[in-house]
């Protein structure tokens, strides 16, 4: 079974109608995949329920949750910042986002089952800060959950930003490794995840980061994942999965400068659901994210519940999603919004030399503790 976490609530995380993070693109999402006919005995959809205090308070501090409560700009705890301001029921809407995470933790806990919360992966708050769009970080507070029934949580990000705040949170934790690949900070918010970021302490060698170049493809992200990935899957044998599934790598996504299509995108999706059966059976639990281009978002995460539900892909749209999406929009989806943005030699050049080093590097960084590569 696979459990389906989404709520009309869901728009209720608005921060205002000229900021990239519209929550439209989740209504969308949910939308195509009904008509689609992906709800069925399946896949069961959930309504979430807002996360507990006890709950919140695994992962973040009693100041900052009171601070969210308040629900006033206070930027020592990130909020009303540009990226992440204050709005009329942010506590709330930001429980319920959590609470569908938690609850399909303690889900696959009970009945070893995948779940997908499209509104999750908010993977950039701190337990003191709001950051990135993010005001609690549903990624580690689901993880929280799932080290109750676990012994090891493996988390992978592929979201064009680095996860920064999962890595953070778990930094010390040999019982959790963090995978995020990503964009590189040289370049991008939050300007973190670097190889030389491996953990601390008992958790050293526990947080691995795969900084890509600008304008990565597809052929340098597959090629990153499968030096890399498959290894520390083996390695780390997790008993369950988290995975944040971003799409803001897409290459016509407007907040990142990367080059990858939707082939490329459910090809690591592929990867990530193989790899997660092969180690830790149906104990999945997928996560939304970034991804900031309206057509791109609902096809991609759509895309994502085939592969979960062990299907392919469809080749066209249905109708009446279409209608809704122009209605909204007040134009056409693009039928396949894959047309690959293009480079010049030098570029593709500068692009394989610089991950060539990242992966040696990289490896050369893991040997040190674990000798993998």
């Amino acid at each position: 079974m696979i459990y389906l976490y989404y709520s009309e609530k869901f728009q209720g995380y608005n921060f205002g109608p000229e900021h990239p993070f519209n929550p439209a693109r989740l209504m969308l999402t949910f939308s195509l995949m009904e008509e689609s006919g992906l709800i069925d005995e399946k896949v069961c959809r959930l309504e979430p329920r807002p996360a507990s205090e006890e709950d919140i308070l695994r992962v973040h501090t009693p100041e900052y949750l009171a601070a969210v409560k308040l629900e006033e700009p206070d930027l020592a705890f990130g909020l009303g910042s540009d990226d992440t301001p204050v709005f009329a029921g942010i506590c709330e809407s930001s429980r319920m986002l959590a609470g569908a995470s938690i609850d399909a933790a303690r889900r696959i806990i009970a009945e070893d089952c995948s779940a997908f919360n499209i509104g999750g992966g908010l993977h950039h708050a701190l337990p003191t800060v709001a950051s990135g769009f993010c005001v609690f970080d549903d990624p580690a507070l689901a993880i929280r959950v799932l080290r109750d029934g676990f012994d090891r949580v493996l988390y992978i990000d592929i979201d064009g930003h680095h996860g920064d705040g999962v890595q953070q949170i778990f930094y010390t934790d040999p019982t959790v490794l963090t995978i995020s690949m990503h964009e590189s900070g040289l370049y991008l918010f939050p300007g973190t995840g670097f190889i030389e970021e491996t953990g601390d302490g008992e958790g050293k060698g526990y947080s691995v980061n795969i900084p890509m170049p600008m304008y990565s493809g597809d052929e340098q992200y597959l090629r990153a994942f499968d030096q890399i990935v498959p290894i520390l899957f083996e390695w780390f044998r997790p008993q369950a999965v988290v995975a944040q599934l971003g799409i803001d790598t897409h290459y016509s996504d407007p907040l990142t400068s990367l080059n990858v299509t939707l082939n490329g995108y459910t090809g690591l999706v592929r990867r990530i659901v193989d790899l997660a059966r092969q180690h830790s059976g149906s104990r999945l639990l997928a996560l939304g994210g970034g991804g900031y281009n309206m057509e791109v978002v609902p096809t991609a995460w759509t895309s994502v519940l085939h592969i979960m539900r062990g299907e392919p892909l469809p080749e066209y749209l249905p109708p009446y999603w279409v209608e809704l999406f122009m209605n909204l929009t007040g134009h056409e989806p693009l039928s396949n919004p894959d047309i690959e943005m293009r480079v010049g030699t030098n570029t593709e050049n500068r692009i394989n030399k610089e991950l060539s080093g990242t992966l040696q590097g990289l490896k050369e960084k893991m040997n040190e503790v674990h000798g993998l590569f």
